[in-house]
């Protein structure tokens, strides 16, 4: 079993930053990656970024690109999202999840944590 727990979230002007982490307990397996989505009242869940969790392959979102960016750190177990210049339409429910690489079945989400850009 894994649990996934994010932070990191909070309110920021438009142009700001935050760094979400995503803590991972329990083994995260090899052929492991990990995606960061976004979710508003009333939408559907969108991807913004993931990450293969052994060799780092990183893609984005075109709504990510130039401005997040997706790490991960394997010795904490731990995932990272920076956002750069942030607008108020990234305002959301952020949410990590983790999947076998190759296969788009999540196995494993986070609670989430809301990120708010005020203008």
């Amino acid at each position: 079993q894994v649990q996934l727990v994010e932070s990191g979230g909070g309110l920021v002007q438009a142009g700001g930053s935050l760094r979400l982490s995503c803590a991972a307990s329990g083994r995260i397996f090899s052929s492991a990656a990990m995606d960061w989505f976004r979710q508003v009242p009333g939408k559907a869940r969108e991807f913004v970024a993931g990450i293969t969790w052994s060799e780092g392959r990183t893609r984005y979102a075109d709504s990510a690109k130039d401005r997040f960016t997706v790490s991960r750190e394997n010795a904490k177990n731990t995932l990272y999202l920076q956002m750069n210049s942030l607008k108020p339409e990234d305002t959301a429910v952020y949410y990590c999840a983790l999947r076998r690489v190759g296969v788009l079945v999540y196995q494993y989400w986070g609670q989430g944590t809301q990120v708010t850009v005020s203008s």
